[in-house]
């Protein structure tokens, strides 16, 4: 169950809690919460939202349980929620947000092809990352 996972003591203060995603995606008909697995075990929790209205999607939940960082499953996870953003055909760029003192998000988010933005109004960095294929083509 996503709500027994735990970050890492120094990561506490970058995420929401996973119990509050969950009650955030039951008032947000756009919210998109998705458990990460390993075969049948549950590792972390991502949430994002991608309105049929809008050319842009927004990660805005992601975390690997403590014990299962370092082992590839963030990016392996950011990796499918990315193709499962583009098979929905009419979102361009997808965005995500972190606070900018979290070096391994801001690895893996530039890894995987975000790019830095600046920060928002709460001081968080903005990234964000152009699709390619058939919505990032149109």
């Amino acid at each position: 169950m996503v709500t027994a996972l735990r970050l890492a003591p120094g990561q506490v203060d970058f995420v929401a809690s996973n119990a509050e995603s969950l009650r955030e995606a039951r008032s947000d008909e756009d919210a998109r919460p998705r458990a990460v697995l390993a075969g049948d075990q549950v590792v972390g929790f991502l949430m994002y939202d991608a309105p049929e209205d809008d050319d842009e999607a927004r990660i805005y939940r992601f975390m690997i349980d403590r014990a299962w960082q370092g082992r590839g499953y963030g990016k392996a996870a950011l990796r499918a929620v990315l193709d499962e953003i583009r098979g929905l055909g009419h979102v361009r760029h997808v965005s995500i947000c972190y606070e900018p003192e979290n070096e391994a998000a801001r690895q893996l988010y530039r890894a995987a092809g975000f790019t830095e933005e600046g920060l928002d109004e709460d001081g968080e960095m903005i990234a964000d990352l152009v699709l390619s294929g058939p919505a990032g083509n149109r």
